[in-house]
């Protein structure tokens, strides 16, 4: 089979594609510039900025091109390219196209784009924009194949967790340049100032925590954010220290999802 095209390297893409990649496929991501990810230690994406990423020891190189995305690109061996446009896809001609950003709505991705498409998470209609939709929300329905429709709208709530839910997620309150004073699997008291915000004018915001918990996932120092954008996810479970390394149950569902439709296309089964 050609090499799988998935669009988005966070932390549930990297799920799909570690999944897929295991499973004996080679997997070609594509990403924006600069990644925004917050989990980055179990994000391929964070390739774009180290050239490489490993995760669960799957190694995922960065190409330049996509000819040299082809060329890495082998099962247990995913590569990536900065492509946030998709105009690769033309190039590597692959049967499977996978919207894996995550994104809420849908940022170009087309049903001709391959053979097989499919797109996770709400913005996109099965059998219209793309051949299958998964579902991304937590609870019963999560992973769930949709043929025709859509997933359930978002709702702008962060998921469950230990009894917490928007508490989990922090925002920026300020727009400027973010700048971290913990690091991801840190153990973190509710008000604590885990970093601050250094605006155009020079001001410093600081950025706190609502909960007590281990710091999931933050974003890197230096990165640009805008008022509102999310930075950091701290969950309240003390064992999730060990976690911040692994994929998450959320991603290996919806690789598994992914994987089911993969292997009935292979096999002529869609």
């Amino acid at each position: 089979m050609r090499a799988i095209v998935i669009r988005g390297g966070g932390d549930l893409a990297t799920g799909v594609a570690h999944c897929l990649s295991k499973s004996g496929y080679p997997v070609i991501i594509l990403e924006h510039t600069r990644p925004s990810a917050i989990r980055r230690q179990v994000a391929f994406s964070q390739a774009v900025y180290e050239g490489q990423a490993c995760v669960e020891g799957i190694l995922c190189r960065k190409a330049e091109t996509p000819e040299e995305a082809l060329q890495i690109a082998a099962p247990l061996q995913p590569a990536l390219l900065v492509d946030p446009e998709g105009t690769s896809i033309s190039v590597i001609k692959p049967d499977i196209v996978i919207d894996a950003m995550i994104a809420k709505v849908n940022l170009g991705t087309r049903r001709d784009m391959a053979k097989l498409t499919i797109a996770l998470g709400p913005g996109f209609e099965a059998g219209k924009d793309v051949d299958y939709v998964i579902e991304t929300k937590r609870g019963h329905y999560l992973g769930r194949i949709i043929e025709k429709g859509s997933a359930i709208p978002n709702t702008g709530v962060p998921g469950i967790i230990g009894g917490y839910g928007k508490e989990r997620v922090i925002h920026a309150g300020h727009a400027g340049i973010f700048y971290g004073d913990f690091e991801i699997g840190d153990w973190v008291e509710a008000g604590a100032v885990i970093g601050k915000i250094k605006d155009e004018a020079g001001h410093e915001h600081t950025v706190k925590t609502e909960i007590s918990g281990v710091l999931r996932g933050m974003l890197p120092d230096g990165f640009p954010v805008t008022r509102g954008f999310k930075m950091a996810d701290v969950d309240p479970r003390a064992e999730s220290a060990a976690h911040c390394a692994l994929i998450s149950d959320k991603a290996r569902c919806l690789g598994g999802s992914v994987l089911e439709l993969v292997c009935a296309f292979e096999k002529g089964c869609l």
